[in-house]
């Protein structure tokens, strides 16, 4: 894997969880949102990655010219909705109450969130310290070969 590659991963998984962070902050600012557009209660996202994937042709060349399999990065694949429904509470005097008395609230566990926001956290520094390490070795790299 060349040096410039493995920038290329790292910058990749940047993107991905900076995309994730703020999928979370979104769950987290409408945990109590009772109505969205639509008329629902708000549903919590989550975000789905998957490697991202060369052409099929430069993909096939370079299976070709190395026999190694090397990682490309990762992308965002989609974003889904959470399909588990919310909580119901008993509070007859919010206005959405249905007519027993019942409010569902959005499916966002806030003590979850928290913990895929840390997760995402770790990630993203993970990929800036492969990237320094990357960028150090290229400059050392540099050093040596002008040294010469």
């Amino acid at each position: 894997m060349s040096l410039f590659n493995s920038m290329n991963v790292s910058a990749s998984g940047l993107t991905a969880q900076r995309l994730r962070m703020d999928v979370i902050s979104q769950n987290m600012a409408n945990v109590n949102t009772t109505r969205t557009a639509n008329g629902t209660p708000y549903k919590r996202q989550t975000v789905v990655f998957e490697e991202a994937a060369s052409s099929p042709f430069s993909m096939h060349l370079d299976n070709a010219m190395s026999s190694e399999q090397l990682g490309k990065g990762v992308r965002v694949s989609g974003i889904v909705t959470d399909p588990t429904p919310g909580i119901m509470v008993y509070d007859p005097s919010h206005p959405h109450a249905d007519e027993n008395g019942y409010l569902e609230m959005p499916n966002v566990n806030i003590v979850e969130e928290m913990v895929n926001m840390i997760s995402a956290s770790r990630s993203y520094e993970a990929n800036i310290t492969a990237m320094n390490v990357t960028r150090s070795m290229i400059s050392k790299t540099l050093e040596i070969s002008a040294s010469r």
